[in-house]
């Protein structure tokens, strides 16, 4: 067994800490993009109102005034149109008569990229793979440091889960214009980075006999990218949660209080991603509970012993089948598939910290310490 060499923990340790910091700028840097991108819209709303009550008057004349007070309008129209960097953008919402109520404006339900040009956004992004990439070398320089793969414990699991979480939502963005969930994922990113250092810290160390074995790798590996899944649909169903609110209202004809959320597609497209993506997610815990049961039986003699860990991680299973089986089969669709889809992700924060923590049992070595 390799000796823990204590300098590249310590290396692990600082960049943990130099990827937190990194992160949180991000995190700003995401929450600047929405609330600018929030002031915009009301002064644009503001002046295609005044554009739109002006153009009432204007008809009652007739001849070359009216053709006059036309172009005056359009003029307003396209000066009040103009973003933060002068380049002309034109709101999607229509307008109803002189209430002047909007309709429910959000981001293209594609999520591919568009035409205009988010510098916060961009400099977000940027920040986030920078995290990522020095929170890589702190997993990398972890597992150097024990020896192998760095997810022995809860430190080191929700460490690398972090990381993964990360990486797979800058995968996707390359993709899909996912920056809308930023503010949120990253944030999600901190809270586990920040558990990982104060609440379950744990010396580098060896891991305990029944974890010395190659299912350590494909199981928690697994368990690993399918939580950080898990993660991008928990926000996803939040932001569903908002957005069909906000749409709700804008409805009846009520302001929009929450214009930030122009950002974000409507509920159903939340809807419809955050489904595929769960079900991505379902199939890889799936291989996680079967490979889990598989790996017991080599290092208790049995598949399946009721251990307060195996039970939750069948709970979660049964969830997720319940939240895919319902929207499929069942027409559970909007807040009800959204809500299903979060309480699953509850049962995944319960898993990996009550349980772990309070309940004793065959997997208590997952715990804080080794």
């Amino acid at each position: 067994m390799p000796a823990i060499n204590l300098t590249m923990a310590e290396f692990s340790e600082r960049f943990m800490f130099l990827a937190a910091l990194a992160y949180a700028v991000a995190f700003i840097a995401f929450a600047w993009d929405l609330v600018s991108f929030s002031k915009t819209t009301k002064a644009v709303l503001a002046a295609s109102t005044q554009a739109a009550a002006r153009k009432v008057p204007a008809r009652v004349g007739a001849g070359a005034d009216d053709d006059v007070a036309r172009a005056d309008d359009a003029g307003l129209e396209e000066a009040a149109l103009e973003g933060p960097e002068g380049r002309v953008q034109r709101p999607s919402s229509k307008l109803h008569g002189t209430a002047g109520a909007v309709e429910a404006q959000t981001a293209g339900d594609s999520m591919r990229y568009g035409a205009e040009r988010r510098v916060a956004a961009r400099v977000a992004v940027a920040l986030t793979a920078l995290a990522a990439v020095i929170h890589g070398a702190g997993v990398l320089s972890r597992g150097i440091a024990v020896g192998r793969v760095p997810w022995g414990n809860m430190y080191e699991f929700c460490s690398t889960g972090g990381f993964v979480v990360a990486a797979v939502f800058l995968l996707v963005l390359t993709r899909r214009d996912l920056r809308f969930l930023g503010t949120f994922v990253v944030g999600l990113v901190l809270i586990m980075l920040t558990a990982a250092s104060v609440a379950f810290w744990t010396p580098a160390g060896h891991l305990v006999p029944a974890l010395q074995s190659y299912w350590l790798v494909i199981h928690v590996s697994i368990a690993v990218m399918s939580s950080a899944l898990f993660t991008l649909t928990f926000a996803m169903s939040v932001l569903q949660l908002v957005q069909s609110r906000r749409e709700a209202s804008l409805a009846t004809g009520k302001a929009d209080k929450l214009t930030f959320m122009r950002l974000v597609p409507t509920a159903l497209s939340l809807e419809n991603m955050s489904y595929r993506i769960n079900a991505i997610a379902f199939v890889g815990w799936t291989l996680t509970l079967m490979f889990g049961a598989i790996w017991a039986e080599k290092a208790w003699g049995r598949f399946w012993g009721w251990d307060t860990k195996e039970v939750w991680t069948f709970v979660i299973w049964v969830v997720y089948a319940g939240y895919l089986h319902a929207r499929a089969t069942r027409g559970w669709t909007g807040t009800r598939a959204a809500w299903l889809s979060i309480v699953g992700y509850l049962c995944v924060i319960f898993n990996f910290t009550i349980v772990n923590i309070y309940f004793s049992g065959l997997h208590s070595y997952a715990g804080v310490g080794n």
